[in-house]
């Protein structure tokens, strides 16, 4: 691994090191490294300075070396994002004061300038100063964002007005979005909250009107933080329909997720078409391995939020998802999981072999927790969550300017001067995946003692 750290990080470690105990604890000396990285190229590169202090929320949009961009819009995720990071961090770092007020001023405008005041739930992009911009349209995935920020708020300052609001936006989508036929919710909502739906013989490669996975895994993250805080009956009634829809029906048999799916629940799929023909509708159909990985830790948070003991299913079924992107998205030679890949009909490839930054942090999760789960398994999962540390390390941050370029660079070097930060990029995937592998690095030291 390189030692590419500060001088306070470097001391740490040579005193760790020098005591007896400590050299035969290297993770803890990891768990030091990475946290040394998450307060200081990441954390510290976005806050305070992400505030809109002027505006209100986060700004979204910065250039490869953290310079404010002239052009700002403010998205439900990307602000819920912040908002959530900024209050987990005031409780990993309850003495840095800006944590607690960045996340008390995200939710200002979470609850002032995204809330629909006149049709209920969260505008999906407005522009700097708050306004509803572009189309009108809501959507499942950034109402559950808002929820999750909310709950997360809730849980850090105990503010009764967050825990109302989430209270309220939980209820608005149950209302609107929740299919009582089939299951789960729809994911495009007209304004008013009426479902946006596709007749399913009409194909497109267009996502509009279908349900997807990634609303799905998504309401069940936010639920999952919405029940630690509100053990409400309906919570946990539709975390529960979640966690089972997503296990038992949008996991494919080979452990990969149905990326979109008709109303009922059926895939959409184009595995018996041409080749050209799957070409163009990729982005509906194929294998993403970032999801796969993602979605695996998130069911098993799930059942674990629910008091599910000895679930064996829910654990068998996200091994099986981690292992499948593992043996077929996993780059053998320097680490790291690739985009995408597709079984044709002559037989698997991958597709797309770059690396997103956000599958890497989740590839990081999912491995240390297999690793914790079953550390004698043939699949090495420690093993490869150290090479995917060291790809991460070399390839995705930038020890220079701060903060993870967009992907790896081994793959795309052009990246090194693209932006860090836009409405789609930025810091909650690779916070909670640092915060969560130095939480768990210590306590696999610590069982290890």
């Amino acid at each position: 691994m390189s030692l590419r750290y500060s001088s306070a990080l470097l001391l740490s470690v040579l005193i760790a090191c020098s005591s007896p105990e400590r050299e035969e604890n290297p993770k803890e000396i990891l768990a030091l490294q990475m946290e040394e990285h998450l307060k200081t190229e990441v954390l510290d590169k976005w806050y305070p300075q992400a505030m809109d202090t002027l505006d209100g929320g986060f700004y979204s949009n910065f250039s490869y070396d953290f310079k404010l961009e002239e052009k700002q819009e403010k998205m439900i995720v990307t602000q819920s994002r912040h908002v959530w990071t900024n209050a987990k961090a005031s409780l990993k770092y309850p003495k840095v004061e800006y944590y607690k007020t960045g996340a008390k001023h995200g939710f200002k405008f979470l609850k002032d300038k995204m809330w629909d005041y006149e049709y209920g739930g969260f505008h999906w992009l407005v522009d700097k100063q708050g306004k509803q911009i572009g189309n009108p349209m809501k959507t499942a995935y950034g109402n559950a964002f808002g929820i999750y920020a909310l709950a997360a708020y809730y849980g850090a300052s105990e503010d009764e007005s967050a825990l109302a609001l989430a209270k309220e936006a939980f209820l608005w989508l149950d209302k609107h979005a929740h299919d009582s036929i089939n299951g789960g919710y729809f994911q495009h909502l007209a304004p008013d909250g009426t479902p946006i739906l596709r007749p399913e013989d009409t194909p497109s490669t267009s996502d509009l009107g279908y349900k997807d996975q990634n609303s799905s895994i998504h309401i069940l993250e936010a639920f999952t933080e919405l029940y630690q805080v509100w053990p409400d009956p309906k919570v946990k009634d539709r975390l529960e329909e979640m966690l089972l829809l997503i296990r038992d029906q949008i996991v494919t048999d080979k452990g990969y997720l149905t990326l979109f799916l008709y109303p009922d629940w059926q895939p959409v799929s184009f595995k018996d078409s041409t080749e050209e023909v799957i070409t163009r509708h990729h982005l509906l159909d194929h294998v993403s391995f970032g999801h796969d990985v993602e979605t695996g830790f998130l069911m098993i948070e799930a059942s674990e939020t629910l008091g599910w003991e000895n679930d064996s299913t829910t654990h068998r079924i996200a091994k099986k998802m981690i292992d499948h992107a593992l043996e077929n998205g996993w780059d053998e030679s320097v680490g790291g999981f690739y985009d995408e890949g597709y079984y044709f009909q002559d037989g698997y490839r991958v597709t797309h072999d770059t690396k997103n930054w956000w599958a890497q942090a989740e590839g990081m999760n999912a491995l240390l927790l297999m690793a914790e789960l079953y550390p004698n398994d043939p699949h090495n999962y420690y093993e490869k969550f150290e090479k995917l540390w060291d790809y991460t390390d070399t390839y995705l941050i930038d020890h220079e300017n701060g903060d993870w370029y967009p992907g790896g660079l081994d793959k795309q070097p052009e990246l090194k001067t693209v932006g860090k930060g836009n409405i789609w990029k930025g810091i909650y995937h690779h916070y909670r995946s640092l915060d969560h592998c130095i939480d768990r690095l210590r306590e696999m030291s610590q069982k290890s003692e």
